[in-house]
């Protein structure tokens, strides 16, 4: 659920990640109740601007985030109260005198009471430190069973004023072999101002995703713009452009026989969780959030 913005203008922003929220069974269920709220706040918006080629099952309702997908973090993480710090690079876990010992990249290692990993399956695979002997081996055969989509995403960020003029706010390609989405994503979220510039969106195929997996990153921009600008060849030259690589974007194959968590260690508790465990849409998150909030509140 990310949200890049245009280094001229932080006012014009694209979604590079998450697009739109689609609950898989209306707002029906115990996940219903987060969607209220985030409905209720303003957070989620229905989804209205027209999105071409987009499967629509019966009965179904998509939302789309008006301040950018990233808002529904940021709303969840206000919420908790959390401290929050970002860009910590964690390399080790270890036991020591009962406790969790965190070490990264840069700084000092931190010790803590419960620790709770969330990032791809693949990631938890890397860490180092006592971790490796914790994992048994069924466990490790299981987190090795997970599989991901890769796929690039750019973002194109246009000055105020610059039409972009499509008859849709979003479209599925489906016939070219490097571009499967674009969306103009400021008409995606109804928020079309003179003094914002547009922003665009373009999500490639996974096969071209793991294509180029390891490719230079400047060729796979410019190989995107120009199968682009095949597409709409009346799209203007953007001020700035973004080219996000999702090494892990979505998840092809869960975790088997491990719903919403997996606990690797219990005193210390060290517990993992997240869309590798469930699946990689909202609900799939909420399922794991509230899964990994049981199993850690039986443990205190």
């Amino acid at each position: 659920m990310s949200t890049s913005r245009s280094e001229g203008d932080a006012a014009c922003s694209a979604d590079l990640g998450a697009q739109y929220v689609s609950p898989r069974a209306g707002r029906a269920g115990p996940r219903g109740s987060f969607y209220d709220e985030l409905l209720s706040h303003g957070i989620l918006k229905p989804l209205t601007a027209p999105i071409e080629g987009m499967v629509e099952k019966e009965g179904s309702c998509n939302y789309m985030a008006p301040q950018g997908i990233s808002s529904v973090v940021k709303y969840y993480l206000k919420q908790s109260g959390a401290e929050v710090f970002y860009g910590y690079h964690v390399t080790h876990i270890s036991l020591r005198d009962g406790k969790w010992e965190v070490s990264r990249k840069m700084g000092p290692p931190e010790l803590f009471d419960i620790v709770i990993l969330t990032m791809p399956v693949p990631q938890v695979l890397q860490l180092q430190g006592d971790i490796v002997n914790i994992i048994n081996e069924r466990q490790k055969q299981q987190l090795e069973a997970t599989s991901y989509s890769s796929r690039y995403a750019l973002g194109l960020f246009y000055e105020a004023g610059v039409c972009i003029d499509v008859p849709w706010a979003a479209k599925y390609i489906t016939d070219n072999p490097c571009i499967r989405f674009i969306s103009i994503d400021n008409k995606k979220r109804n928020i079309e101002s003179p003094e914002i510039g547009p922003s665009v969106v373009v999500h490639t195929t996974v096969t071209f995703g793991s294509e180029h997996l390891d490719s230079d990153p400047a060729e796979v921009q410019q190989l995107i713009l120009s199968h682009l600008e095949s597409i709409v060849p009346s799209l203007p030259k953007p001020a700035s452009v973004k080219c996000q690589k999702w090494r892990y974007s979505q998840v092809t194959k869960s975790v088997p026989n491990c719903p919403g968590h997996m606990i690797l260690h219990t005193q210390p508790l060290l517990i993992c969780g997240g869309d590798g465990f469930t699946c990689s849409n909202f609900d799939g998150c909420i399922d794991s959030a509230m899964s990994l909030a049981e199993a850690v509140k039986s443990h205190l």
